[in-house]
């Protein structure tokens, strides 16, 4: 018995050594570098946020792990690899923001800028650098370049391969030096365009009072709106300058959306509700297939008639814009088929002043319309005739001389078609 006894205890305590051998004994994980902990935190927001939950097919995690065994002995080399982590995505809208890109980002929207004035993106299927629009009255406007012209080369350096953050970087300056773009345009052979950077003047609001004789012969006051980005002087702007119409009397409105490449969402909902009483401004769909909505709250500030300017350089907010006033038969769009991005970004602060500006949601029209890579069709189809900055609203202006006419006609009414 006292044997058997014996027998349970060596039993007992080699069991006991094998738990202890398993647990306490078991070597440490490593501890993470600075490095591999900036790429984790990328990665975790992408992982929490990123519209697509399949992220482009793929295992998020192995990503993950095979960022983090990437050799990075300063924040340049993490940098990299998380630029390469997100390139996996192949979306060029999800993107990291060096500290200095990220405050010439934030600078941009609050409504200042310097550099040539250009809003860009990255064709998905090549990979080309293309032009969304000049900012109106920029050097690059001045210069001539248009909405999806390519940039093949900045400085004689390819884009291809680019990001979109560092092709911006390399056209942003200081004022009166010099860059070199090289241009394609449709099948046109390529170009170099050389630009004096410049002050972007960016006042996204220019208002005037045409008077048009109408129908019947009496004068029609029409108040012009030309509204060149969505920053956060926006919606101030365009409700001091339909204010200031109305006192003027005006008796029906253009508002001119040409060559807006977008900005601040939350601008291009706030201007829809100056022109619309009740209504969906928008909804939007974020990764769950949850669907939101942003809906008119009875501030129309006129119900005049309105016509809406636009054409393959209206992007993004102006698109929101756009559709909303549409939808709602509240304005008749005229001009070319839109620009047709309907994603959504948010931006992330990072832990050492980088951002990260992520995919979260896309946008329907309030007619349920995915614009993204559709664009929104014009009620009245007109091609642009070719003119310069200041012929844009005068008699040269073959889209607002039509719509000067369609609102002499008695077939608008405020409000419908």
């Amino acid at each position: 018995m006292i044997q058997q006894m014996r027998w349970w205890q060596r039993a007992i305590l080699l069991l006991f050594a094998m738990w202890v051998s398993s647990t306490s004994f078991a070597p440490a994980a490593l501890a993470m570098t600075e490095e591999q902990k900036y790429i984790a935190e990328v990665w975790r927001l992408i992982d929490r946020a990123y519209l697509d939950d399949s992220f482009n097919h793929q295992n998020w995690w192995l990503v993950r792990q095979r960022a983090l065994k990437q050799p990075m002995p300063s924040r340049d080399e993490a940098y990299s690899v998380a630029q390469k982590m997100l390139a996996s995505l192949e979306d060029p809208f999800t993107r990291l923001l060096k500290p200095d890109q990220y405050r010439s980002l934030q600078t941009s929207t609050a409504g200042e800028l310097t550099g040539v004035g250009l809003q860009i993106s990255q064709e998905p299927e090549t990979g080309n650098l293309q032009v969304i629009a000049p900012i109106a009255g920029s050097p690059a406007d001045q210069a001539g370049i248009r909405p999806l012209d390519l940039i093949t080369q900045i400085d004689g350096m390819p884009t291809a391969g680019l990001a979109l953050d560092e092709a911006a970087a390399r056209m942003r300056g200081a004022v009166g030096t010099h860059v070199v773009l090289t241009i394609r345009h449709g099948k046109e052979p390529p170009r170099d365009v050389a630009i004096v950077r410049d002050r972007i003047e960016l006042n996204p609001v220019i208002a005037k009072l045409q008077t048009q004789p109408d129908a019947t012969g009496h004068l029609k006051r029409v108040g012009y709106i030309r509204l060149t980005q969505f920053n956060a002087n926006a919606t101030t702007e365009v409700a001091r300058a339909i204010q200031s119409l109305e006192k003027q009397g005006a008796d029906a409105y253009i508002l001119d959306l040409r060559n807006n490449p977008g900005g601040l969402l939350q601008a291009g909902i706030e201007i829809a509700r100056l022109w619309l009483d009740t209504g969906t401004v928008v909804y939007t769909v974020n990764r769950q297939g949850v669907m939101g909505s942003f809906e008119a709250i009875g501030s129309a500030l006129t119900q005049d008639p309105l016509v809406v300017l636009v054409n393959q350089g209206t992007a993004s907010a102006s698109e929101i814009l756009a559709g909303a006033l549409k939808d709602n038969n509240r304005a008749k769009i005229l001009g070319e088929r839109t620009f047709g991005k309907g994603l959504i970004q948010s931006l992330f602060d990072l832990s050492d002043g980088s951002g990260l500006a992520v995919t979260v949601a896309k946008y329907e029209t309030p007619a349920h319309q995915d614009i993204h890579k559709q664009g929104i069709q014009p009620d009245i189809p007109i091609p642009l005739q070719p003119i310069s900055l200041d012929q844009v609203a005068t008699e040269a202006d073959n889209q607002y001389q039509a719509a000067l006419e369609l609102l002499a006609t008695d077939s608008m009414v405020a409000g419908a078609t």
